[in-house]
């Protein structure tokens, strides 16, 4: 077969008297015949395979994880004869690789070469914040499952399979931190107000806050009164809001609750008031009797409420003011009025005096309005022997008369008055009647104390 297969063929032309022959096949002779045409001889085919002797032409074909499907001209059973064709495939998940199929040559070698290789694709890059398993590795159909880190959630798919063209399914997915913040704020809590105060000084620890993800808090933010301050009589809610890195956030509350202990609400005095610190009647307050002019307190003056929620002591009463004339000297006699009424002191030569009379008559018409503003009528009327000196039905010695006259320099020959404020102080003259009006503004202007002044202007003007 070898020299068949170098032999080139070769065109005879043989001019004259030629023998022609016939070639037999397998006779290895010609069979020579006298003709005179011209003719060409083509070269002798090559020799034909005794496919009896010579079955196995080519190396039997063999594919490691694949197989070969051929097709002899001389039937299924010569599977590796020359001119036999082989269509060459691999086994679920490998790739063929070289020619899909292949065909025995006279050389005795198949014409090309094939194998099969395992399909496999690229590894995985790693997930931050996560991990991934895999059932068969980088092998096709192997599966690989995603996980992420506490704290963290998967955004994307959870799964991917390595495909047959090498390729994984799906997209890379990424961990993300979706999970807010844990916070707990402290328990809520009741304080009782400070002694003499509506308020409480509250303190408590910051809320614990934990991140489930990386542990990093970005910012706590309080809403709210800083630990530490005053809060008033009622219901305080306090918030907390915690961010971490990715800005999840978490909030908390918790309530402050501060209560006022009270006593029960002190009434007045008849004929008297009542001047209180704080709120009156909170736990710690001090509240002061007071008597209106004309009335005197008999019983404590101060009270204080206890954390019992109970008063000390007991209520005093307001008794009408007892004038006593019967002293040695006129300070004795104005000492009684000291800081608690005023005197509008008038001196006239005789009761039939019209400027007398007339002062008396508007001043009878104001009664009220003189109770109001604390002020007593002294009268000082006539000549001695017969002169009189009273306040109200009370009758004054003709020596406190003089006294009285010295002191405050009124003379008996004319009509003339004087306005003396709660400490004895000579505060206006006058030399004429004055209207109760008149003297009403002035010591409405210039005689009332702060607290005077503040009663007035809560209760109004009862004489209206």
């Amino acid at each position: 077969p070898r020299m068949a297969q170098e032999a080139a063929p070769v065109l005879l032309v043989v001019l004259a008297r030629l023998v022609s022959s016939t070639w037999h096949e397998g006779s290895g002779y010609y069979l020579e015949s006298h003709t005179n045409e011209v003719y060409a001889e083509e070269s002798p085919p090559e020799p034909a395979l005794d496919y009896r002797r010579v079955p196995q032409w080519c190396a039997t074909l063999n594919i490691h994880r694949g197989e070969a499907t051929c097709y002899s001209p001389r039937g299924s059973s010569y599977r590796s004869s020359l001119g036999t064709r082989c269509e060459l495939s691999c086994t679920r998940g490998y790739r063929l690789v070289g020619p899909s199929a292949v065909q025995c040559l006279p050389n005795r070698h198949w014409s090309g070469m094939a194998y099969c290789r395992q399909i496999r694709c690229h590894v995985l890059p790693a997930v931050l914040r996560g991990s991934y398993v895999c059932s068969a590795g980088v092998q096709m159909d192997s599966r690989c499952d995603y996980t992420c880190l506490p704290g963290y959630q998967l955004e994307g798919d959870r799964s991917r399979i390595c495909m047959e063209d090498g390729r994984w399914s799906g997209s890379e997915p990424i961990c993300v931190d979706m999970e807010p913040p844990k916070i707990r704020c402290p328990d809520s809590r009741e304080r009782i107000a400070e002694p003499g105060k509506l308020t409480a000084t509250v303190y408590w620890d910051p809320p614990r806050v934990r991140d489930s993800a990386d542990g990093v808090i970005k910012r706590v933010m309080l809403r709210g009164p800083e630990p530490g301050s005053e809060f008033p009589e009622g219901e305080h809610v306090i918030r907390y809001t915690a961010h971490d890195q990715a800005y999840n956030r978490a909030s908390c509350k918790f309530s402050i609750r501060v209560q006022v202990r009270r006593c029960p609400v002190l009434k007045p005095p008849q004929n008297g008031y009542i001047s209180c610190t704080s709120d009156g009647n909170n736990y710690g307050a001090t509240c002061e009797y007071l008597c209106d002019g004309g009335y005197e307190r008999q019983g404590t003056s101060l009270r204080v409420c206890q954390s019992t929620q109970q008063w000390t002591g007991s209520q005093p009463l307001c008794a009408p003011m007892q004038i006593n004339t019967d002293v040695n000297s006129a300070a004795s006699l104005l000492d009684q009025f000291h800081e608690k009424r005023r005197l509008f002191v008038i001196s006239a030569p005789d009761p039939s005096n019209r400027y007398y009379k007339m002062q008396i008559s508007m001043l009878q018409q104001a009664a009220c309005g003189l109770d109001l503003r604390h002020v007593t009528t002294v009268e000082l009327v006539g000549q001695p022997p017969h002169e009189v000196g009273r306040i109200q039905e009370h009758r004054l010695s003709l020596g406190i008369i003089e006294e009285l006259r010295r002191f405050l320099h009124l003379t008996r020959s004319h009509f003339n008055a004087v306005l003396l404020d709660k400490a004895g102080t000579d505060r206006e003259r006058y030399i004429s009647p004055v209207s109760p009006d008149e003297l009403f503004v002035f010591i409405d202007t210039y005689l009332l104390s702060e607290r005077e002044a503040a009663r007035r202007a809560q209760s109004g003007d009862p004489c209206e």
